[in-house]
């Protein structure tokens, strides 16, 4: 389990295939010293054990699934990954609830600044507008954030200067895909409504 609040972005060491899935290694600041072989750390959104710590580097084995249906598909040396350790059950629940299940993958749209802060438009897939209301939660790469507009399948977020500083989000560009985590209870809440029809 997350929040949404991002401590890092890491950066892409390598990307390799191994067995039946893929090995990625991610160099880390902050967060390798309270990190173990184990532990769920969420790279990008996604909810991955570390299989290796080696000083500021993390492991990370892929399924083929998580990298044909996320955007670590892309993921290439070099590439930067938000990180957040899992929380704590004395830790602070600064964002929201966030699994670290990826739904799918929305396009980003339009994506700049506006006035002090920056405004990212994205679409999501077909059949995912009904997770996304305004002011409803959302993560986006693993960042929690507020819906503001939406219109059809295309919703808006608005990125405070911080945010943009410490997450992969000032990487991003129009026609790049983010992952997309809408919120837990909406899906529950969608289910429990059709059972009891």
């Amino acid at each position: 389990m997350f929040t949404g609040i991002v401590e890092e972005a890491g950066l892409v060491q390598a990307v390799t295939r191994r067995g039946k899935g893929w090995s990625l290694e991610v160099e880390v600041a902050g967060i390798a010293a309270g990190v173990k072989i184990g532990d769920s750390v969420a790279v990008n959104g996604c909810c991955l054990t570390v299989t290796e710590a080696k000083g500021k580097k993390l492991v990370f084995d892929l399924l083929d699934e998580t990298k044909e249906k996320t955007n670590l598909q892309s993921a290439q040396v070099g590439t930067r990954v938000n990180l957040e350790s899992s929380l704590r059950a004395d830790g602070k629940v600064g964002g929201h609830f966030v699994t670290g299940h990826i739904d799918g993958t929305a396009e980003v749209v339009k994506w700049g600044r506006s006035g002090a802060d920056w405004e990212l438009e994205a679409e999501v897939p077909a059949g995912m507008e009904r997770y996304v209301v305004p002011k409803g939660c959302v993560a986006i790469d693993g960042i929690s954030l507020t819906i503001g507009r939406v219109e059809g399948r295309k919703f808006n977020v608005w990125i405070i200067p911080h945010t943009y500083e410490v997450t992969t989000l000032r990487d991003r560009k129009a026609g790049d895909k983010v992952n997309l985590e809408c919120d837990l209870l909406a899906k529950y809440v969608e289910k429990m409504a059709r059972i009891e029809k």
